[in-house]
């Protein structure tokens, strides 16, 4: 009978091994946030944006070749918005994004032209609530 003590396998020289190193990667790539926390959880290979944020307002570019006017369905709910094709579209779309920003619904905008849904998503001002009451 041989008895061996066990053996702990360690990698060398402190580097991590290449397991954890592709989680790392993996987790960084779904906790980064590339225009503060656009929802990618419906997000679909086959429909592309962009995003482009300024001072005023947040633009997202969406292709939906195929699809007009009519068979799209917007809803914006402070910071969200969802974008849907309704029922019996040639194609179906549903997408939703989390900007980091409330939207001023009435400053905003949304313009299809040639298959390139833009939105025009303006950014709502701070409203300042504070009430001065006069002392009698």
């Amino acid at each position: 009978m041989i008895f061996t003590a066990p053996m702990i396998r360690r990698s060398s020289q402190g580097f991590p091994r290449a397991a954890d190193q592709a989680l790392q990667r993996f987790l960084q790539s779904t906790l980064t946030t590339p225009l503060n926390r656009l929802s990618e959880a419906s997000a679909s290979a086959s429909t592309a944006f962009t995003a482009t944020q300024d001072e005023q307002s947040t633009t997202l570019q969406l292709d939906v070749p195929g699809l007009s006017r009519e068979q799209l369905q917007l809803r914006l709910e402070g910071a969200q918005v969802h974008l849907t094709s309704v029922e019996g579209a040639p194609r179906k779309v549903q997408r939703s994004w989390e900007l980091g920003h409330e939207i001023d619904v009435a400053a905003s905008s949304a313009k299809l032209e040639n298959g390139v849904l833009t939105l025009r998503l303006a950014k709502l001002a701070a409203v300042d609530k504070a009430v001065t009451l006069h002392i009698e």
